[in-house]
């Protein structure tokens, strides 16, 4: 990292916080806010899409970075996903146009970092679920202060210490610059976010640009790398989503409308908890199983699937702890 480096995040740091306060005078303009409402974890009127700043990372960092053949199928694919995410946030829009623009989007991811005839197709259909699910995953984890930004500038941190201090000179490391702009976008964010009173929500456009952002990396991590331990840098949201969701199938409820289920809204709506400290909570879960995955990709001290039974298996006793916390504070 040199000089002209530091005068680029610096420049688009402070580019970042002139956006977001022009943001917020248009959002209040074209009435582009969250009214609060009996599935909400809030009880004020909230800006909504202040993730918007996540795509202006993406587009500083194209403009900072020298083109690759990389660049162009991500900057196309988080502005259709940013786009559609933004349009959804402002109205209603089909789950179907959603799904299309959410495949279409890791097809350029896909197709830039050259899986499509190096994969055989059934390896490539898993990639496909596996990441459209996180991406809404991480849409349905975006529900308190703090939360989702947070939890990405843990995973991107963790990503930047991985790539600079612990992969070795023969795997090919991903660009510095790819991984800090979108985590000067999280602080940025999290400056209006993450308070008692935050000035904005992430809105879909947010948790659906970074989660984009962060599938990315961890998949270019997975490929140079040849290993997939590297998703467990997503364990805690992952295993709150999907216990969540196959509780919600058991109650015969529509996992795709608005609910109050997740762990997190467990602690911060019945328990009281406050939501700042709720997202510190799986932030600080989340940096000790980073770190945990890392040492262990560096000093081999257990396959990767017994790795993966050792992180998932006490998530999963944690996540059950909520039920009798709710037969205490609401009926299921």
């Amino acid at each position: 990292m040199d000089y002209y480096d530091l005068y680029c995040f610096l420049l688009a740091l402070i580019c970042m916080f002139i956006i977001m306060p022009v943001y917020f005078k248009i959002a209040e303009k074209f009435n582009i806010i969250d009214k609060p409402n009996q599935r909400s974890s809030h009880d004020y009127i909230t800006i909504r899409g202040g993730g918007v700043v996540f795509w202006w990372a993406a587009i500083l960092y194209a403009i900072a970075v020298h083109p690759s053949n990389f660049l162009l199928p991500f900057t196309i694919g988080i502005t259709m996903i940013s786009v559609v995410s933004f349009w959804d946030d402002i109205s209603s829009l089909s789950n179907k146009v959603r799904i299309i623009v959410h495949f279409l989007s890791i097809s350029l991811i896909f197709y830039g970092l050259g899986m499509f005839g190096n994969f055989p197709w059934w390896i490539v259909s898993i990639a496909y679920i596996f990441f459209v699910g996180v991406l809404n995953a991480y849409n349905f984890m975006d529900g308190i202060n703090g939360i989702t930004g947070l939890y990405s500038l843990v995973i991107l941190v963790s990503i930047l210490y991985t790539n600079e201090f612990i992969l070795t000179a023969d795997i090919t490391k991903i660009d510095t610059d790819f991984i800090v702009y979108p985590a000067l976008a999280c602080i940025v964010f999290l400056f209006y976010n993450f308070r008692k009173k935050a000035r904005c929500f992430a809105g879909d456009i947010g948790s659906m640009a970074i989660s984009f952002w962060i599938v990315t990396l961890l998949l270019m991590l997975m490929l140079s790398t040849k290993s997939l331990m590297w998703i467990l840098f997503l364990a805690v949201y992952g295993v709150d989503s999907i216990c969540t969701i196959l509780h919600r199938l058991y109650l015969k409820q529509n996992i795709f409308e608005a609910h109050r289920l997740h762990f997190y809204q467990i602690l911060s709506n019945e328990c009281k908890i406050s939501h700042l400290k709720v997202s510190v909570l799986y932030a600080v879960v989340q940096i000790l199983i980073c770190l945990f995955v890392t040492f262990n990709f560096k000093y081999k001290m257990m396959n990767e699937t017994l790795l993966f039974f050792i992180v998932l298996l006490p998530l999963v006793a944690c996540y059950l702890l909520k039920f009798p916390l709710m037969k205490k504070t609401i009926k299921i």
